[in-house]
């Protein structure tokens, strides 16, 4: 049955309906949840809705931008249609977010999932210096490894050079058994992991060899001038002040430099300050850098991660303020 009073959204000449409204038109149920007070029909390469007028014209927006992701050759989930629905409410526009490529590698494409990720990539193409804070599974590491390879692949730099703190809960490299690489290898295996999901896994050893990717311990860095080079520092709110200096000035001509961490996951022992969690205030005021927050709503593993963060997130708060209370109360 067709609604009462029904506009007719006309879609793209040729688009694919299925790719648009999902297998077993699972997409088109999740807008129909979006949009209760409205009623939906598809009549061939049409869709037909009544109700509200603002809530049609929202509709209206949000199939002709998954229209334009679909004919870039994106895939529309269930999960893209909740993160497009965010998205036009705040006046961003999805198919910018999700038909931006990064990276072609391996039969599939890198593509922002969020407009906060999409801010993120474009400030790392704008400046020279980027930090990219905000909790596990934002992308803020893949994403720059990502840009690093395209980067890489493009001639705009000959090397991306990888690093993190090899410093972590408290352990130190010389009380870890085995060979240097043994114990460097945990502190570093997520940036290979991160490198075998771009690059085919044969691959990466001559590179390595070859000096072309460097992956390596932040105390690694030192002494150094890293010319002509994508820099990658992961992890960065496990670095003290000291190291977050010696680290920046690293930077060569014609580098470009990434710096990511959380600075609610610190290891630090008590009493040594996180470079992460006091740079911003020091270089406020300098050009070519900027600093990007990415947030729970960027989270872009299970679902139940991004549940996960903002509980904490709650906890930590309410925590704080029982802490304020007591010194009042004192």
């Amino acid at each position: 049955m067709e609604p009462n009073n029904a506009v007719s959204i006309a879609l793209p000449a040729g688009i694919s309906m299925v790719s648009l409204l999902g297998a077993g038109d699972a997409n088109l149920r999740e807008i129909e949840k979006a949009f209760p007070n409205l009623e939906i029909a598809v009549r061939g390469e049409s869709v037909l809705a009544s109700g509200d007028r603002i809530q049609v014209l929202l509709l209206e927006k949000l199939l002709l931008e998954l229209s334009v992701v679909v004919r870039s050759g994106g895939f529309i989930t269930i999960d893209s249609v909740k993160r497009s629905m965010k998205m036009i409410t705040t006046d961003s526009k999805p198919a910018e977010v999700f038909s931006l490529n990064i990276l072609s590698s391996r039969g599939r494409t890198i593509r922002p999932k969020t407009a906060n990720q999409k801010k993120y990539v474009d400030a790392i193409d704008k400046n020279t210096i980027v930090f990219g804070i905000g909790p596990a599974g934002t992308g803020k590491t893949y994403l720059a490894v990502a840009k690093a390879i395209a980067a890489l692949q493009s001639k705009e730099v000959s090397r991306i050079i990888l690093t993190r703190p090899a410093v972590e809960a408290g352990e130190r490299l010389g009380f870890l058994p085995g060979t240097l690489h043994e114990k460097i290898d945990p502190y570093l295996r997520p940036l290979f992991d991160a490198l075998q999901d771009m690059i085919e896994p044969d691959s990466i050893p001559k590179l390595l060899t070859a000096g072309t990717i460097e992956v390596a311990p932040l105390a690694y860095m030192r002494g150094r001038t890293l010319n002509d080079a994508f820099i990658i520092l992961d992890e960065a709110q496990n670095t003290s002040a000291e190291q977050m200096k010696m680290f920046l000035t690293r930077l060569g001509f014609n580098s470009k430099m990434v710096i990511t961490g959380d600075i609610t996951q610190i290891d630090l022992p008590s009493g040594v300050t996180s470079g992460l969690r006091i740079v911003r205030d020091i270089l406020d005021g300098v050009n070519d850098l900027e600093f990007m927050d990415l947030t729970q709503e960027d989270v872009v593993r299970h679902k139940l991660v991004g549940d996960i963060v903002a509980a904490y997130g709650r906890y930590d708060e309410a925590n704080q303020v029982r802490q304020i209370k007591r010194g009042v109360d004192r």
